[in-house]
């Protein structure tokens, strides 16, 4: 072979190494880059199961601790000789935000409870000005104080909640709180007449503006521990907000 032929040869091999080597310094990066995809992916997939554990509704349990309607409205749930903590739960059955609340958390209050881990306090109220939502919250929680046993009152409770109207239209009709009561179960004498009447809802709306001075409210709904708001993040965090009540029984 003569000179110049060895030296093309050699430039040549030279050459076809080169293009080995990029062909595996991409095939490296490539597999670099699926590595850390996976990485990222599984790190979104934990945060993901991590967020939904945490705000992943808990299954009421079979029985209700006992619970009794109080004169002003409020309704007391606990078992006997707990006192402490108290978690008190300000609401207005008009409110969208109290019903996402209650159908994330509620069980979650009812465990607490019937646990022994709480003492839980209802206080329906009514934050708004303008109609139809005023008059709509006010009709609901009118009809809620005529129900006098207190695990009916939980049934007719979660029924309104479940049947809010809208913010802009009329609705929880008379008719319809006397038929859901029926529903609810409830057997308190002369309720549908104090239904119809709406017998308690001047007494309502006075407790709803006392309520809100005294306690300072802004809006509902507002969940406070022992006197203290907890934020609505751990409210509606079935998990974190166990913890949370768990840690102040301690």
């Amino acid at each position: 072979m003569s000179k110049g032929g060895r030296a093309k040869s050699a430039r040549d091999k030279i050459r076809e190494q080169q293009a080995a080597d990029r062909v595996r310094e991409q095939r490296k990066r490539v597999v670099t880059y699926v590595a850390a995809g996976a990485v990222a992916l599984a790190a979104v997939g934990a945060g993901w199961w991590y967020t939904a554990s945490r705000s992943q509704s808990e299954v009421a349990g079979d029985s209700l601790a006992p619970t009794t309607v109080q004169a002003d409205g409020t309704v007391v749930m606990a078992n006997d000789g707990v006192n402490a903590p108290v978690l008190d739960i300000y609401e207005d059955f008009q409110c969208p935000a109290c019903k996402e609340l209650e159908r994330v958390s509620g069980p979650t209050f009812k465990n607490l409870a019937a646990e022994g881990l709480a003492k839980v306090v209802f206080h329906p109220l009514t934050i708004f000005s303008q109609e139809p939502t005023k008059s709509n919250s006010v009709r609901a929680a009118a009809a809620a104080r005529c129900v006098a046993d207190g695990k009916q009152w939980v049934a007719f409770h979660d029924i309104l909640y479940r049947n809010q109207p809208s913010e802009t239209a009329e609705g929880f009709t008379t008719d319809q709180l006397v038929a859901w009561g029926k529903e609810a179960g409830v057997t308190t004498p002369g309720f549908a007449a104090c239904v119809t009447s709406q017998k308690h809802a001047r007494a309502h709306l006075d407790q709803s503006k006392q309520v809100m001075a005294d306690q300072q409210l802004r809006g509902t709904p507002t969940i406070k521990l022992n006197g203290e708001v907890i934020d609505n993040s751990v409210a509606a965090a079935p998990r974190e907000l166990r913890d949370t009540v768990t840690e102040a029984a301690k």
